[in-house]
């Protein structure tokens, strides 16, 4: 053979290589629905996250349109029978050190509540482990393309802050939903915030996109064992328990007491959700947290918050939900003690998860039987 036809072999696999690169740059968002979730595997109950693939058979990736391919709830159309409810929130939501059926979803779904038409309640997961509004506003605008006949929201202070808006990694990643968002819900954010990434001309390309496109073919690969063994997070044998002693220090992010600053705090995103949902109704609950009797305990009721904060936001939010004609549900101390709380001042055990999908289970006759 001569130098010509490796020569020409060499220009055509160049050609090819631009071209894909050109139709990658100018393909619109959405690869990620292409999906063998529901299809070849079973769905996931939950959205996909973690950090030990290798135990977990599970990964955090920043697409949303993958994230919810890969959910059960993208599994075809909405049954007639079905009354459908999106339980959006945190970590707490999610179900960190719970299996699928412990999880506030999982007990929900295995309490068989049927509605006033005969329907059958089906609860899906849509909590990410994260706290910050802005990501629990992009979950659920999306999730509106899935006709949800109610939406259950878990809040916590934490997830108010101005500062946690825009940098959970899922949020800084998703900037031109950012900007969709700001847009269209008129939110105060800064859309030329440093936080959001803002992918260049280069960051498109096949190279650029590498690390992108090989979590999405890994989050497929997983399929196969989260099918079999029904397994998509680590659980440990021993880890450490929420802390209840705390040192005298009544600090909140950067605020500063005795006041709580409310201009800083994202009540307008909140709202935005509530506005997203459209005919929808929103049920917004306060989360069950840790209430601690241990050292300075009064000064902090947990890690997460001083008691200053804490109450000041409370009056706030049952403020703001009268105002504005919002279903809300005080629900803190809603769990009798610190033995039903796990890793943290919100992770619940499962049988703490059981009394909270109690009092949900009554917000959804509420709801669907007025």
């Amino acid at each position: 053979m001569d130098s010509r036809f490796f020569r020409n072999v060499l220009l055509k696999g160049l050609a090819i290589f631009f071209i894909l690169n050109l139709a990658l740059v100018a393909m619109p968002a959405g690869l990620g629905k292409f999906s063998l979730y529901n299809h070849i595997f079973d769905g996931r109950e939950r959205f996909p996250f973690g950090e030990d693939s290798a135990q977990s058979y599970n990964l955090s990736l920043f697409d949303l349109d993958a994230m919810f391919a890969s959910h059960l709830i993208a599994a075809g159309p909405k049954p007639e029978d079905e009354f459908r409810v999106m339980l959006v929130g945190d970590s707490s939501v999610w179900g960190t050190l719970q299996h699928p059926e412990e999880t506030l979803a999982g007990q929900l779904n295995a309490a068989g509540l049927t509605a006033c038409d005969g329907k059958t309640v089906r609860v899906y997961n849509l909590g990410y482990p994260t706290i910050t509004l802005t990501k629990d506003l992009m979950v659920l605008d999306y999730a509106m393309r899935y006709d949800p006949d109610l939406i259950l929201w878990g809040v916590t202070l934490e997830s108010f802050p101005d500062d946690k808006q825009l940098t959970t990694p899922l949020v800084a990643n998703n900037a031109a939903r950012v900007d969709d968002l700001t847009a269209r819900y008129n939110l105060s954010f800064d859309v030329n915030d440093p936080a959001l990434v803002r992918p260049t001309l280069w960051d498109r390309t096949i190279i650029g996109q590498r690390r992108a496109l090989a979590d999405l073919i890994r989050l497929q690969l997983y399929g196969v064992l989260w099918s079999a063994t029904g397994i998509d997070q680590s659980y440990p044998a021993d880890y450490t328990p929420a802390q209840k002693d705390f040192d005298a220090d009544e600090s909140f992010h950067d605020f500063k007491p005795p006041v709580l600053d409310q201009s800083r705090l994202a009540f307008d995103v909140l709202g935005a959700g509530v506005t997203a949902a459209g005919d929808v109704p929103v049920v917004i609950f306060n989360e069950p947290m840790l209430i601690s009797e241990g050292a300075n305990s009064n000064l902090r009721y947990n890690f997460f918050y001083p008691r200053w904060a804490y109450d000041q936001w409370r009056q706030s939010m049952a403020d703001k939900a009268f105002e504005n004609d919002w279903n809300y549900l005080d629900l803190w101390d809603l769990i009798p003690d610190t033995s039903y709380y796990t890793n943290s001042a919100i992770h619940l055990t499962p049988a703490g998860e059981a009394i909270l999908a109690e009092r949900l289970e009554q917000a959804i006759e509420t709801q669907d039987c007025p």
